[in-house]
């Protein structure tokens, strides 16, 4: 197995677990919240999808799939173009209300899409490519693609959880 094909086995085992988290769920379940403070199905795989888009385009280069194919406008959510999730407050949670499991994942696939494009030109070398110089020790490329591998899969860890609840409030 090659670099690449690890990368896309990586990112393969994130949309696997994507989709297993929202398919059959209603917009009513996947905005569902197990407390007032607490994130969504919806939410988790929309964040997700957003710490994807938004890292892998970075270093790719390229615009992100959100605002360059009109997933923006398509969710329709009042924030700004560069939002990603992270901080976000129960309020701000709760605008994702309206998400169907169609739009979940064909945003997630689309993403999903372009990274696959990225990671399939990648040879070991480029790996070791110093992508962001904040961190100490300077982050590398392949560093930032497993970075991204981790937090998508624990946070569809906790959508799968959800949807466990979910299907377990259905009876």
């Amino acid at each position: 197995m090659n670099t690449a094909e690890l990368l896309e086995d990586g990112y393969g085992r994130i949309k696997e677990a994507v989709h297993g988290a929202v398919a059959g769920l209603t917009p009513a379940e996947l905005a569902h919240r197990i407390d007032p403070a607490a994130n969504s199905v919806g939410w988790l795989v929309w964040h997700l999808t957003r710490v994807q888009d938004d890292h892998v385009a970075d270093v790719a280069g390229r615009p992100q799939t959100w605002t360059q194919d009109g997933w923006q406008e398509r969710f329709g959510l009042p924030l700004d173009p560069a939002d990603i999730g992270y901080g976000h407050t129960p309020d701000q949670v709760a605008e994702l209300s309206a998400a169907s499991a169609d739009l979940l994942t064909g945003y997630y696939d689309a993403v999903h899409e372009q990274t696959l494009s990225f990671v399939r030109g990648l040879g070991d070398a480029d790996l070791d490519e110093i992508v962001d110089r904040r961190w100490d020790p300077p982050v590398t490329l392949g560093v930032r693609l497993l970075s991204v591998v981790n937090d998508d899969l624990q946070h569809a860890g906790q959508a799968a959880l959800l949807r466990g609840h979910l299907l377990r409030r259905r009876g």
